[in-house]
């Protein structure tokens, strides 16, 4: 793990919310193993900061989720949360979180993985719990990822079986040669995703190639070299990609490329098809385990990593009738 780097960010943190804590407004101070709840608690407001990395419709509904939750089971005058929005920019993730700590906030939610591990590097204290993140192991650069961290952060995984993703881009397109993967290449579970289901392609009998994207000013270049000598693209769960899908959607278009998506909101903007869970239940589920936390005592140290507890076929109807793709009966149509 980047100790060294947590450890330096610890100490600075540190002194921010030594100086902060007289103007503090947040809730009271949080540890890693949070004792059971008291009679005492009954009159507590949590104070939830959360950061979610960019705006696009997958984030979103999780962060809907997440926030329902709560003020579902905390009621809604015993919750406050501060949600906040970094554009895209990890070094806005890291000021946002920042801020937090300085506050003293009960628990923080990071909603994309550059969100996560800006928060896990803020402190190493207040429970954190990272949602609509691929791979915990390659986020906490950890390599012998067993599904529990071990310190102050949890959470929810938004993948889907990347075999399974495979078997439904051979069904739909067999006589398909080449498959070219799109992403952005600051994405590190995008390149997870990328190098696990590569294989499943190989194996299939598909030629695949990687194209990666710096960031939304390489898009359209990229995306426009990738359809030009792919027969099918598959884009994965991926933040930069779902925050350009009009533009993706207008190159795919024009090279008459269709797209499998790694999640319904990338597919909705520029795909034809996705094997995708709802973000809104893993928002909801990350809710469960946040409640787990700040009212139950659940020590987040030993909780597991979740998943979304559906997995959907889904098509996008006008764009597959565009390409003139048959669709089997048991895929669910995006509402458009």
């Amino acid at each position: 793990m980047k100790m060294t780097k947590r450890i330096l960010a610890t100490a600075t943190a540190a002194l921010t919310v030594t100086a902060a804590l007289a103007g503090c407004t947040g809730g009271t101070s949080s540890t890693t193993s949070k004792a059971a709840p008291s009679q005492a608690d009954a009159n507590k407001v949590y104070n939830i900061g959360i950061c979610q990395l960019v705006q696009h419709e997958a984030l979103d509904a999780a962060t809907k989720g997440f926030k329902d939750t709560l003020t579902e089971k905390l009621g809604a005058d015993k919750v406050k949360f501060d949600e906040q929005n970094a554009q895209g920019d990890s070094a806005t993730c890291a000021t946002i979180c920042n801020q937090f700590v300085s506050s003293n906030y009960d628990l923080i939610l990071g909603n994309g993985t550059a969100a996560l591990q800006a928060a896990y590097t803020a402190t190493p204290s207040i429970p954190i719990l990272g949602t609509s993140i691929t791979d915990y192991g390659t986020a906490l650069d950890m390599a012998e990822w067993t599904g529990v961290s071990g310190m102050n952060v949890s959470g929810t995984t938004d993948l889907a079986p990347l075999d399974k993703q495979a078997d439904m881009l051979k069904e739909l397109f067999p006589d398909a040669k080449t498959i070219g993967i799109l992403y952005c290449s600051a994405e590190a579970n995008s390149k997870y995703q990328s190098d696990t289901i590569t294989p499943f392609f190989e194996s299939a009998g598909y030629t695949v190639k990687t194209y990666s994207f710096a960031d939304s000013n390489d898009v359209a270049a990229v995306a426009k070299t990738a359809c030009d000598e792919s027969d099918v693209l598959y884009i994965p769960t991926d933040n930069t990609a779902a925050s350009n899908t009009g533009i993706i959607d207008n190159t795919a278009t024009a090279a008459k490329t269709p797209i499998i998506a790694g999640e319904e909101g990338i597919c909705k903007g520029c795909g034809v098809a996705t094997l995708s869970i709802s973000y809104y239940e893993l928002g909801q589920k990350t809710g469960d385990m946040a409640y787990d936390i700040l009212v139950n005592g659940a020590d987040i140290t030993s909780l597991k990593v979740e998943s979304a507890p559906n997995v959907t076929k889904k098509y996008v109807k006008s764009r597959c009738d565009a390409y003139g793709i048959t669709i089997p009966d048991d895929y669910e149509a995006i509402e458009e």
